[in-house]
């Protein structure tokens, strides 16, 4: 396919995720239903993202300028192993191999395969020949080139079968908040989505904050009561409630607000319903660590990633750093 084809077949696809479709509705619930972590709300917001931020006439040329990409494609197939934590999380990988003019090969997540089959079933019904460019796999194999996102475990498995081709493989990766105290309310009420946005259970979710020394954690925890909602559904409150008792069992001081927790702990990663804190006595080190520290996705806070802008990625913020569309028109 050329370059503009499939250019305006992406715009046209982003017009659909912005409709109001009932279609998309329904494709809505069946993804719900077979995964309770994708409520309607992160879906939809999904979505959303997806459309106005990757979707979109001028962002996706501007984006472009910035490579040398042949207009009729190189035709090498791709693989991509989808990761699930998330409603399609997988789609800013599609974007980049169909941009490149690649075959993209997909094997979607169990966890998350309704919402990205259904996109590219709306894109076979507009031009029959997507068919012969786009396709799904279970297992794949005789592809030239592979990117993988799983967990660390699952990478391991990645770095044996795909090592020997062209790869971009990702493993577990978070994000971090670092504050100096001098936030205001309105910048709290935007921390607290980049913290509980789907849960916090993806890459680009906070779950860990650095704090300055005597930092007053109650204007924060105030503005996380926008999540109380979150008591309402049973699987975050389960685990809510068994952290609070390991938490209690194990005579460990900890902060709530009732429907997050809060405890002193030097891990980057904390579990569903808990976030985690370190305080800091100079900045510049917790900068440099965090900067070089290979488990961090991204960083939120004055001079850096705005706050509440974590989970609003642009095309060019690429996993893991790594320019996708660079390693696929150099294949």
């Amino acid at each position: 396919m050329e370059l503009q084809q499939r250019i305006n077949l992406l715009l046209r696809l982003g017009d659909y995720m912005r409709s109001d479709d009932p279609q998309l509705d329904d494709i809505k619930d069946k993804a719900h239903n077979l995964n309770p972590w994708f409520v309607p709300e992160f879906i939809s917001m999904s979505i959303s993202n997806i459309a106005n931020e990757f979707l979109e006439e001028d962002k996706l040329n501007k984006w472009i300028s910035n490579y040398t990409i042949k207009a009729d494609g190189t035709s090498k197939s791709v693989g991509i192993v989808m990761a699930g934590n998330i409603p399609l999380v997988g789609f800013h990988d599609l974007l980049c191999v169909i941009m490149s003019g690649h075959a993209p090969v997909i094997k979607a997540s169990s966890k998350d395969d309704v919402l990205i089959k259904h996109l590219v079933q709306k894109m076979y019904d507009w031009d029959p020949e997507v068919k012969n460019y786009i396709s799904f796999a279970e297992n794949l194999k005789g592809c030239d080139a592979y990117i993988a996102t799983g967990s660390n475990n699952s990478g391991r498995y990645f770095e044996y079968y795909f090592g020997r081709y062209p790869n971009i493989i990702r493993k577990n990766r978070t994000s971090a908040a670092l504050l100096d105290g001098t936030e205001t309310a309105a910048e709290l009420e935007l921390l607290a989505n980049d913290i509980q946005m789907y849960f916090g259970l993806g890459c680009r979710n906070v779950t860990k904050l650095l704090v300055p020394k005597d930092y007053d954690f109650i204007p924060l925890l105030n503005a996380l009561r926008k999540y109380d909602r979150f008591m309402d559904f049973h699987k975050y409150k389960h685990n809510f409630d068994y952290h609070l008792t390991l938490l209690i069992m194990n005579n460990r001081f900890y902060m709530t607000n009732e429907s997050i927790i809060l405890t002193e702990n030097t891990s980057l990663f904390s579990p569903v319903s808990q976030v985690h804190y370190e305080f800091y006595q100079n900045k510049e080190s917790v900068v440099h660590a965090l900067s070089t520290n290979d488990d961090v996705q991204c960083i939120t806070g004055h001079g850096f990633i705005p706050f509440g802008s974590a989970q609003v990625p642009s095309l060019n913020d690429y996993a893991d750093g790594v320019d996708t569309i660079d390693f696929l028109i150099n294949l």
